[in-house]
């Protein structure tokens, strides 16, 4: 006798039920198994891993909201592709080194300077001589330490600081003369030593008259 989930007592009814039910609990099963090892192909995380698989076990809903909400790329893919453009990176810079950064000319790694544009490709050791790249503080050849070049001044920074210094020592010059050219006031008059005029009196007038005529 078969198990009646249902109720069902037409025996063969009831065994292709019971088959179907098995088959969707097989299903869910298989879903809540591949759910997990998704998670573990898809995130680093096992917290997110152990969210992921607890949401599988709401029977096909779980899955599905996974489904829609997991990361779009393998760590396996991202690995691969970081690998391919550090590699890449490498084959650039060995490019770089076997090209000229002016003209784009073919040049050796012996090279100190570019054939045909002659831009500055590498500084010769102080000691031995041979090429190095810029940066080195040591020759890797006769281990001798190279002493950094200075840094060469633009013309421009050089002009625009003597400009300055004109511009400066113009206006100091400017004070000065504005200070000589100040007009200088009159000293105020001495009225001490004046005498003040009073107007005469007419026996005043008389005395002076008499005065006159003698």
């Amino acid at each position: 006798m078969s198990l009646a989930l249902f109720g069902i007592e037409n025996d063969g009814v009831n065994l292709a039920v019971n088959l179907l039910v098995f088959f969707l609990v097989v299903v869910w099963l298989a879903l809540v198994y591949w759910t997990y090892s998704d998670a573990q192909r898809r995130m680093e995380d096992p917290m997110l891993i152990g969210c992921a698989t607890a949401a599988s076990l709401f029977p096909f809903i779980g899955t599905i909201v996974y489904t829609i909400v997991r990361p779009p790329e393998y760590l396996e893919d991202i690995e691969e592709r970081e690998l391919e453009m550090k590699a890449a990176q490498v084959r650039l810079t060995v490019l770089e080194g076997q090209t000229c950064r002016g003209c784009g000319t073919a040049v050796e790694p012996s090279f100190l300077r570019c054939p045909s544009c002659m831009r500055k490709l590498r500084e010769p050791c102080q000691s031995c001589g041979k090429p190095l790249e810029p940066g080195w503080r040591l020759c890797p050849y006769c281990e001798t330490p190279q002493a950094q070049p200075k840094t060469e001044r633009s013309p421009k920074a050089d002009r625009s600081r003597s400009q300055r210094r004109a511009e400066r020592a113009e206006s100091r010059q400017g004070g000065r003369g504005s200070d000589s050219q100040a007009p200088s006031q009159p000293p105020a008059p001495d009225n001490a030593g004046q005498r003040t005029t009073r107007p005469l009196t007419r026996e005043g007038r008389l005395s002076e008259q008499a005065r006159r005529s003698t």
